[in-house]
Formats: structure tokens, sequence, C-alpha cells
């Protein structure tokens, strides 16, 4: 613990760059251990516990927790439109049907693997990443998070997840969309716990969703969650700047 603060107090930029890399790296190296077990998260699930809590104790330790946004929002919700437009994302991943794709304890490993991953994802892009970037510019931040998060995504060709290329690039685009909102809303609210909700419940339901298997509906829903997601981001957008006027 003592060389993570070492390393945050000598270079904030550094330090989230070394967990953006070794996050990566590591889920990576779990998806695809797993795809050759044949047990769906198996080994990714360890590792995603091992590191939230590797971070959240740090949080701890050094008192950083509420400085990364791991506290109740500061804005009533009525400001945030009731957080309508994330339940909608929610909703994404059934539009096409509800069915089974894991057995049941697979399921419940992909869940909880997904839950690691909103919490690590919120934290290190948002949390750190943004944190860090917007001290010197805040549209610089506001962008950089969004890009690195939504490209950060390619990993998905080369994990054994399976996805075609224009399944990944869609999903870039919907991700970079999505980590645009995510950014706001911590921007308004100067809490990650919406976020860290909604990103890990949309990654969970996709446990039960089922793929179309024609491209223009690929297409299509991937345009409407960008749409969904991209005009709200403007909406929070217009009315942060306002409210610093």
């Amino acid at each position: 613990m003592k060389l993570l603060k070492k390393l945050f107090d000598k270079n904030q930029l550094l330090f989230t760059i070394i967990w953006i890399v070794v996050y990566i790296l590591l889920f990576s190296l779990g998806d695809m251990i797993s795809t050759t077990l044949g047990i769906e998260k198996i080994i990714t699930l360890p590792i995603g516990l091992i590191l939230s809590i590797i971070l959240f104790i740090y949080l701890k330790k050094y008192k950083l927790v509420h400085d990364f946004g791991l506290k109740k929002t500061k804005i009533n919700s009525r400001h945030m439109l009731f957080y309508i437009p994330c339940i909608i994302l929610l909703t994404t991943n059934l539009w096409f049907g509800i069915k089974l794709n894991y057995s049941i304890i697979e399921t419940i490993i992909y869940i909880l693997t997904m839950f690691c991953v909103g919490f690590l994802e919120e934290l290190i892009f948002r949390g750190f990443l943004f944190n860090t970037l917007k001290k010197d510019n805040l549209k610089i931040a506001i962008i950089v998070s969004s890009l690195t998060f939504g490209i950060g995504h390619i990993v998905n060709l080369f994990n054994g997840s399976g996805i075609d290329l224009l399944s990944n690039l869609l999903q870039v685009l919907y991700a970079t969309s999505a980590g645009f909102m995510f950014v706001m809303i911590y921007q308004i609210t100067d809490s990650l716990i919406p976020c860290i909700i909604t990103h890990a419940l949309f990654n969970g339901l996709s446990a039960f969703c089922i793929e179309p298997n024609d491209i223009e509906f690929k297409i299509l829903s991937s345009i409407i969650i960008t749409l969904i997601t991209g005009f709200y981001a403007l909406y929070l957008y217009k009315i942060s700047k306002k409210s610093k006027q």
C-alpha cells in the first residue's frame, strides 16, 4: 500500500496509466484462461475481486474514498432527470429477448465479475483518470476519459470473447458515448455510485441477452444506445456549464 501511495503522490497520471494497463492485461488474461478451461469468467472473477479489494483498501487506508466519488450524490435526482436515460440503457440487453446464456453457476460468476468491472472501470477511468486530468483542463479530461474508456473495449477482439470485428467496433462506439455520460454524471453529482450501479447492471444483464443475427439490428441497437447516452451526456454538460455561470 505504501508503494501505491508513493507512486500516487509522485505522479497521479502515471499511477492511473499503470492501473489501466494492469486492469486490461489481467482481465484479458483471465478471460482467455477461463475460455480455455471452459468455465466462463472462472479466473477473471478472482482477479476482479483482488483488484477491487486492493483499490478499496488503498482508498480507505489513506482516506481517499470520498475524494474519488465513493459517496452519496450531492444533486437531487430530479435535476438528473431521475436517471431515466440510465434506466433505459439497462433494458437494452433485453430488447431482443431473454435467455440463460450460461449455466447457473457460470451466470452467478459472470454477474459478480461484471460488478467488479463496473467498480474498477468507473474508479479507474472516472475516479482516477478524469480527476487527474481535469485539474489542468476539464474539456480535455472529459474527452480523454470518454475516448480511453471506449477504445479500451477493442481488447475484446483478442481476449477470447469471440466477438466479431463489426460488433466490437459498434461496442467501442456506444462505450465511448456511455463513457461521456458516466463522466458527466460524476462531474455533476460528485459521486461514482450511480455510474457504478448502472455500469455493473448493464454488463450483468448481458448474461441474459439474445444477440440479434441481423447486422441491421445490431447497428440499429448500437445507434440507439449511442443516442440515448450521448444526448443525456450533452444535456448534463449543458446544465453543468449553467451551474458555473
